[in-house]
């Protein structure tokens, strides 16, 4: 019986010695151990860096791709102007030249060559001193207001010289009146009165209401000019237009020359 338990005890023996590094090799637990250096790796650390989608660019392409293109020309042109007026059809005949004109305008170019052009015009249609004994007046006061919308053409010469040609469509309004008139009403109109505006039936009417005038135009104008740019950018010009207006027969013709400033 001592005996087998000896035998008993020397294999127990044995074998805690024996396996004792096994149970030292073995990892604590609740610890992973640690990846071989070597050997295949896992799909998340051998897959590639993925390259930007096709639909993205740097962001500066972007921005020049978005920069605004530089034009050769202005978008928007703008003018002022002053001169006299030189008449001529009817007009000529009642109203003597060299009566101040103004002008402003503003022009919305498409390229360097064409554009759309729009101008107030004032011009003073001061009466001749024969139109005035017709009348049998002592004074006027005779204006036209005008607004025009031209398409214009501008042509480059040099890099300071150019010129530009402009034509189209306009309202004009004429009005006046006469100082001390001492017509009787109700007298023949003659030539003055029927441009006037104020004769009806060939008589000048019997209210009196003859001394002053009141007339809305359509009609058309057309001219040109040449420019000079300056060292600041601005430009010089000087211009000449024609313009015509008429209404129940009765038409207004004046030919303004200007000179001003665009930019």
């Amino acid at each position: 019986m001592i005996g087998k338990f000896a035998t008993a005890s020397a294999l127990l023996v044995l074998f805690i010695m024996l396996g004792k590094p096994a149970f030292g090799q073995t990892a604590p637990a609740g610890q992973t151990p640690a990846a071989p250096a070597s050997g295949p790796q896992s799909p998340a650390a051998q897959a590639p860096a993925q390259p930007p989608a096709s639909g993205q660019e740097p962001a500066d392409e972007e921005s020049t791709s978005r920069r605004k293109k530089i034009h050769d020309y202005k978008t928007w042109n703008y003018n002022v102007g002053v001169g006299a007026n030189v008449d001529s059809g009817t007009t000529k005949q009642f109203v003597r030249g060299g009566g101040i004109v103004g002008t402003a305008g503003v022009a919305r170019n498409a390229n360097k060559y064409l554009g759309l052009r729009a101008d107030f015009i004032f011009a003073d249609l001061p009466l001749r001193d024969s139109t005035l004994q017709a009348a049998q007046a002592t004074g006027d006061k005779s204006y036209m207001l005008g607004v025009t919308l031209d398409p214009i053409i501008n042509i480059p010469v040099t890099s300071k010289y150019g010129g530009y040609v402009l034509f189209g469509g306009g309202f004009y309004h004429r009005s006046g009146s006469l100082d001390s008139d001492t017509t009787v009403p109700g007298s023949p109109c003659n030539s003055f009165f029927v441009w006037w505006g104020t004769c009806f039936n060939s008589s000048l009417p019997l209210s009196g209401k003859f001394t002053d005038s009141s007339q809305n135009q359509f009609g058309y104008n057309f001219g040109g000019g040449v420019t000079r740019k300056m060292p600041s950018g601005v430009q010089i010009y000087a211009e000449y237009r024609f313009t015509h207006g008429s209404s129940n027969g009765i038409t207004t013709d004046v030919r303004p020359i200007t000179i001003g400033v665009r930019w």
